[in-house]
């Protein structure tokens, strides 16, 4: 009777502490990450710096980055902001730079017919597969244009001056990016 009792009492046990240990989800890795981690193969990184991008608070480093890993090659579009303990970078690639283009004219044409609407708050934002946001947020009766570069931390937020000087970097990027595709 004791064996059955400190069978079943290490048998609870065990399905305690099993329950205890939770399963922290895998970070999901970004189009960049997946394509600089391949081994075995040989990666290059080539930059082509573009004018920088004006923000209220600053202004902040854009580049097109050419990635060649074996045969392939990728490109991306980075936005870094300089931080207080280092510095910030979005990543977005072709693919997503297009459907950001696309979002934040949309977003364009919204914006208006929400200010009309009055609210206390609103917020109104394209997040990219790789967690790259971009949108504006209302609050006492002003659209204030945002790009988060990062989806996890602080101080990753820039506050965009000049909606036409955002949409202009974005078209020349894209413009750079399809220049250097076809050499």
């Amino acid at each position: 009777m004791k064996k059955i009792s400190l069978l079943i009492l290490i048998f609870f046990s065990l399905k305690t502490f099993s329950q205890d240990k939770k399963k922290q989800p895998e970070k999901v890795k970004t189009k960049m990450e997946v394509f600089t981690s391949k081994t075995g193969v040989i990666s290059k990184y080539t930059d082509f710096n573009l004018d920088k991008l004006k923000t209220i608070y600053s202004n902040s480093e854009t580049r097109i980055r050419k990635l060649s890993s074996g045969n392939i090659e990728n490109y991306f579009y980075q936005i870094e902001k300089q931080g207080k303990y280092g510095s910030s970078t979005a990543s977005i690639e072709y693919s997503d730079l297009l459907e950001t283009i696309k979002a934040l004219n949309k977003l364009a044409s919204e914006v208006d017919i929400d200010l009309k609407s009055e609210p206390d708050y609103m917020e109104n934002k394209f997040i990219s597969e790789d967690g790259f946001q971009l949108g504006y947020y209302i609050s006492k009766n002003k659209a204030n244009w945002f790009i988060k570069l990062e989806k996890f931390g602080s101080d990753k937020t820039l506050f965009i001056k000049d909606l036409e000087k955002l949409k202009i970097a974005l078209q020349l990027a894209k413009s750079k990016i399809e220049k250097l595709k076809s050499k």
